[in-house]
Parts: structure tokens; sequence; C-alpha cells
């Protein structure tokens, strides 16, 4: 096991790319804290878990509250003692034109994109460097880096985050801790749902010429949570298809 004995935090672990990044972080032998909006649906990932072996608890946060991303941090320690790896990996996905982009939307893309993970990371990052090793991965988007109608505002947040991926690894990798993001392509997950088929029109735009599965996601994030990526610091690694090289 490539994660054995590690302890990870995953933010949006409830569906999707969040919740293939738990399952696998488990199968590695890592004992795993989620949180997400839905309770309900977070138990049912934890009991899953559980039932294969592997240790998994679920903390419900707001994303959006400081108060609670430094709460989350306390209880998720509390839980799991030290936080060997943190995964930023909860988001949401406002696609329209610009004009149809009400305050609202704006604002909680932000907040939810960009705010809590900021503040989680400013709660666990020190503590990390003082112990001199940790992981950290954000998971941006290929939106962050090419120009895509209707996605303006959500990639402009994952842009932020990557280079929030940048700033931390020069902050933070001085002392042991590695951060780095992965930038994943369209991915079928329940929040691409509302695409529709404009999900599949947007794959073939790719070289892969098809749509990921979170599980294609949540392999890179072993090999960036492993040993194997000691000396990766500060790289976005695309998974994505191909979109981004052409």
């Amino acid at each position: 096991m490539r994660l054995q004995g590690k302890t990870a935090l995953i933010t949006g672990g409830t569906a999707g790319i969040g919740q293939a990044i738990a399952e696998a972080f488990a199968r590695e032998g890592t004992r795993v804290v989620i949180t997400g909006r839905n309770e309900q649906r977070g138990h049912l990932v934890v009991d899953a878990i559980r039932a294969r072996g592997a240790q998994a608890t679920f903390l419900a946060a707001d994303q959006t509250s400081v108060n609670d991303m430094r709460r989350l941090a306390q209880e998720a320690t509390a839980v799991l003692g030290p936080i060997d790896i943190l995964v930023n990996n909860a988001g949401i996905f406002p696609f329209a034109p610009t004009s149809q982009v009400d305050e609202a939307t704006f604002d909680a893309a932000i907040a939810t994109n960009v705010k809590g993970p900021f503040y989680l990371t400013a709660a666990l990052a020190p503590q990390m460097a003082k112990r001199g090793r940790g992981k950290i991965i954000n998971i941006t988007t290929m939106a962050a880096h090419v120009g895509i109608p209707e996605m303006a505002l959500y990639g402009a947040t994952k842009a932020a985050l990557t280079l929030l991926t940048k700033s931390w690894a020069t902050e933070f990798g001085p002392n042991g801790v590695n951060v780095n993001a992965i930038s994943p392509g369209p991915t079928r997950t329940p929040g691409s749902e509302g695409m529709g088929e404009g999900l599949d029109q947007l794959a073939q735009t790719l070289p892969a010429r098809r749509v990921a599965l979170p599980s294609e996601i949540a392999e890179a994030a072993v090999y960036l949570a492993s040993d194997e990526a000691n000396f990766v610091h500060g790289a976005t690694l695309p998974v994505d298809g191909g979109r981004i090289a052409v």
C-alpha cells in the first residue's frame, strides 16, 4: 500500500472526484475524513469505505465559512491525529454567460472555490510545516488554463487556486510540505450532470475524445500524495485527456 498509515482530509468527498479520491486513499491504507454539504451522502460513502475494512469519518462543514474551515481542521485532527494529506476538492460549477451571472452566484463561487481552500490550508499547512512533512493537493480544472465559453467565473476561481498552489509551494515547501494541483478535464460526476450533452461535446475537443472517470483523477491524487512525488513542488498535473496540450 502506497499510503499506509497516512491520514487525509478530503473536502467535497461525498460524491464525484472527491469520493473517488477518498476511496482510492483508503484502498492504499489511508485513514480518511471527508466533508461535504450532503450529510446523508457523506455517511453512505463512509459506510462503503468501512465495509471494505478501511477507516473513514464524515464531518459536516460549510466550505464558505472561515469559522467552519478552522473548526473542520481542529475536528479532523482530533479524529485522525496530525493530518498528513489535505485535498482541497470541494467546489461549485457556475456555468453561465458572463452577463447572466448574478452577484449571489459570483460571491458563492469565490467563497466556495477560493476562500474555503485558502483558510483550510491556512489552518493545516503550518502544522505540516512544523512536523517537516505533508501533502496538499488542490483540484482545479482545465478551464483555469484555456478559455471556454460560459466558464469564465468557474475558470477564474480555479485559476486563483492554481496560483495559490504555486505560492503555497514556495511558502511551505522549504519545510517539507509538497503543494501541488490536479487539473481535470471533463469528468462524469454529479456536479457535471447539469451540462447534459455539452459534457460529451466538450470531450470531443480533447485528443482522448472521451469523458474521464473520477477514478482516473483519483489515481493522480494517489501519486501526488505518495512518497513517489516527494520532489514535486508547485506543479499542476493535467489529467484532461490532452486538452491544454493542444
